[in-house]
């Protein structure tokens, strides 16, 4: 049977892989996240002495010794690609596609988010040069901190030849990589795309210039709560396998969730402080792509930082985009769980919201331990609830001001 047009427009998800503080596998993040657990513990750092913050969402530390990299993938690689490859391992696992295939791999594409490229890398030379005046640089240093060495290691290791490049819009970075990855999708260049975000980022310099800004909770994160004292930064990385609904349907392909949509906007005010009416066009945009109602929305899963600033302003927004609709609808923040893994956040984000489209549950917002007249919306406090989910938002916000947004319904 030959597809319908629509059918080769719409995107659904096929696969996903995930390596967090939640866990070193996608179903590993999602069951600690049903469950109201917080990764975020002491911060592992040879120079924590010298930081005032303390806490941190990192991997777990066994990743180094079960990744499944091999000697000579790991000398070329940042952390940031490192984890990237191994989530898309395990993406490309689960959705059974076989890029052996020569077809296949000559149009395939990949699209990754990151936010600061290769951080460890970089900070590790500019320690050795002008720390310890050692004027010798390791020979992979330009191939390790590169913004794109993600995607690259990405589709090398799976031989792809179709468009591959890196997007950074800091926070927003994953899910504009994913809006981008849908585009190409719906508008034929592609049938399949490899896309999501990784961030690798807890270097001493780059803690150390969070720590300047003061936006850094010192114990943990409280996304809406009156008590929240700012957010706690987290690495990870999560792919994903998007596929044309035609391309997915062909080949029997098992289909996470129906990629139905994205919205992008810029705020075009203010470098750090967010404007809720920019906010709501991206949320505006994303329904309007996706063709939903206001009141088809069920969850949406929140930028939700724990700063003063974000999470009023996120609430403005939604109220703006929503109406009366916002009242009813779940939104949380799972940020308190994994923490704010910047170019990675949205791609962790929608581990969440396709486990709440699968299987009917709402993942918590922890933390939140006292009510803020600014924040009234439903933010599912403590723990996960059951309730069905038709169609959910995932909220990107980042710093320039540079919003986007996901929509995503069950599959069809």
């Amino acid at each position: 049977m030959r597809a319908t047009a629509s059918e080769r427009q719409r995107v659904v998800i096929t696969g996903m892989g995930a390596v967090s503080a939640l866990g070193l596998d996608a179903r590993a993040m999602w069951e600690r996240l049903r469950a109201g657990e917080s990764a975020i513990a002491p911060l592992r750092h040879p120079d924590s002495a010298e930081l005032r913050v303390k806490v941190a969402a990192q991997v777990p530390e066994e990743f180094e010794r079960v990744g499944g990299l091999s000697a000579e993938q790991s000398t070329l690689m940042d952390r940031n690609s490192q984890l990237a490859l191994c989530a898309a391992r395990e993406a490309v696992a689960q959705s059974g596609l076989d890029f052996d295939r020569q077809e296949l791999a000559r149009n395939a594409a990949v699209v990754v988010g990151c936010g600061t490229g290769g951080e460890l890398a970089h900070d590790q030379q500019s320690r050795r040069m002008y720390g310890e005046h050692n004027p010798r640089v390791h020979p992979f240093t330009i191939v390790r901190l590169m913004v794109n060495a993600p995607a690259s290691h990405i589709s090398m290791a799976y031989k792809l030849h179709g468009p591959s490049f890196v997007v950074a819009s800091a926070c927003a970075s994953a899910n504009h990589a994913l809006i981008q990855a849908a585009q190409m999708i719906r508008s034929g260049q592609t049938d399949v795309a490899l896309s999501g975000g990784t961030e690798a980022c807890l270097s001493f310099s780059c803690l150390r210039a969070w720590e300047a800004m003061r936006i850094l909770a010192t114990d943990t994160c409280r996304p809406f709560s009156a008590h929240r004292s700012g957010l706690v930064l987290g690495e990870g990385a999560a792919i994903f396998v998007l596929e044309s609904l035609a391309h997915a349907r062909s080949r029997g392909a098992s289909i996470l969730c129906e990629f139905a949509g994205g919205g992008m906007s810029a705020d075009g005010a203010d470098i750090v402080l967010p404007s809720a009416e920019g906010e709501a066009l991206a949320l505006e945009r994303a329904l309007a792509d996706a063709g939903l109602n206001a009141d088809d929305v069920d969850y949406v899963n929140a930028h939700g930082t724990g700063t003063k600033a974000n999470d009023s302003t996120e609430t403005r927004a939604l109220h703006l985009a929503f109406g009366d609709h916002a009242k009813r609808l779940a939104v949380s923040s799972t940020k308190a769980m994994h923490g704010h893994a910047l170019g990675a956040a949205g791609a962790l984000e929608l581990v969440a919201v396709i486990g709440a489209l699968r299987e009917g549950v709402v993942p918590p917002t922890v933390n939140l331990d006292a009510p803020d007249p600014e924040c009234d919306l439903d933010y599912v406090p403590g723990s996960a609830r059951a309730m069905p989910v038709r169609a959910a938002m995932s909220n990107s916000f980042a710093f320039g001001g540079l919003n986007a947004v996901l929509a995503l319904k069950r599959a069809p």
